[in-house]
């Protein structure tokens, strides 16, 4: 694969037109990612194996199913309790690092029988923490101490040098062995490994009183998934009139099924020019509503306008210029007014319409009164045309 990529390359660079350089660019990523892929593969960690982590992302499905919310809650445990699990594991690395260096000081020439033998001893440091780990599992640590309880001339010889040093013998030391064993497995298994459930049942019983709240996180997150349909250029405004389907997209309990114009009408939201709304102003609004008014809301309103500017740093600075409860309102008002009007043109068309039929049927005396007569029939008339004019323009 390589060596056609190569002969490729090498019979572009005799004709240096647009598209064989676009190619040429092209095979020369290529030919250095499948380069990288070797080198990491070789001296580091498998590309692969990267693979396969991102298949965590599974654990995200969780949130969708009703329920999985007991898993949910163990995982969310599990991951509040990883901060202090790290330092547990510090602790413990630190008391194993003390005990291997006693251990290699007092045990490391002891004879190889029972549990001690080629991998399992006391010899190197490495040896010294594999041993160490066994007997904090609390698995076979009678098999290691065995041989260091020997110290009769019948089991060991108290004689036998060692090359590269003045220490004789491959006897043991009971004393010493059995307060080795001893306090190390009071402060590794006893002490130590019981911090790690506590820590884990602490965290447990946090994030099951958290999940008997009426918002979690997860209700956020999906609020924030949701938007990112509505809003997929992340302007953090939705128009007016797509906010009934998006509140009926949300998830329980941030969700208002329609018909819902009404309720969204009611929670008075600040609209900026376009009829478009902000992000944040729905989220209040709608937590808002679950919460009800509780002296806890001003906190949660800080925590969810810290996170969403962790999202999005550049907050976008807006003026609003109404409501919807106020649009509401003012769309009711001109549909009044409109109404009234129409009704005081019908009543002017009616009344005009009356005096003009009385003047036509009341007889009039010759002269005077006959030209009074038809300029009053004349301006009657304009004025019914202006009438009719005026309510069609209003309808």
């Amino acid at each position: 694969m390589m060596m056609m990529m190569m002969m490729m390359m090498m019979m572009m660079m005799h004709q240096k037109t647009r598209v064989n350089c676009n190619l040429h660019l092209f095979l020369s990523l290529c030919f250095s990612g499948i380069v990288l892929a070797d080198i990491i593969e070789k001296y580091f960690v498998s590309p692969t194996l990267f693979r396969v982590i991102r298949l965590a992302r599974i654990g995200r499905i969780l949130r969708l199913i009703r329920g999985a919310k007991g898993i949910r809650t163990l995982l969310f445990a599990l991951m509040m309790s990883l901060p202090a699990l790290f330092n547990i594991g510090l602790l413990l690395f630190l008391v194993m690092f003390i005990y291997a260096i006693f251990g290699m000081a007092n045990f490391a020439y002891v004879k190889r029988q029972a549990g001690i033998d080629d991998m399992f001893n006391f010899e190197t440091f490495g040896n010294s923490m594999i041993c160490l780990f066994q007997i904090t599992t609390s698995a076979g640590w009678d098999s290691l101490l065995s041989p260091i309880l020997n110290n009769s001339p019948e089991e060991c010889n108290p004689n036998i040098p060692h090359t590269g040093t003045t220490v004789k013998g491959n006897c043991g030391n009971p004393s010493v062995g059995i307060t080795f064993f001893v306090t190390y497995i009071i402060i590794s298994f006893l002490i130590v490994v019981n911090m790690y459930i506590a820590i884990i049942l602490e965290n447990f019983s946090v994030a099951t009183e958290e999940s008997t709240e009426p918002l979690s996180e997860d209700d956020f997150e999906m609020f924030y998934e949701v938007w990112e349909k509505f809003d997929p250029e992340a302007t953090q405004f939705i128009e007016y009139a797509k906010l009934s389907d998006f509140a009926d997209s949300l998830s329980e309990p941030l969700r208002i099924a329609k018909p819902n114009k009404i309720k969204l009408i009611s929670m008075d939201l600040p609209m900026v020019s376009g009829d478009k709304i902000h992000c944040l102003d729905i989220l209040f609004a709608f937590t808002k509503r679950v919460l009800g008014e509780s002296g806890e809301m001003d906190a949660l309103k800080q925590q969810m306008e810290e996170k969403f500017m962790m999202a999005n740093p550049s907050k976008i600075s807006y003026e609003p210029i109404t409501t919807t409860l106020r649009r509401k309102q003012e769309e009711v008002s001109a549909t009044v007014i409109q109404r009234c009007y129409r009704r005081h043109l019908v009543r002017r068309q009616m009344k005009a319409a009356s005096y003009l039929y009385r003047q036509i049927t009341t007889p009039r005396h010759a002269g005077e009164d006959g030209e009074e007569g038809g300029e009053a029939i004349e301006r009657q008339s304009t004025q019914h045309i202006s009438i009719r004019i005026s309510a069609h323009l209003v309808s």
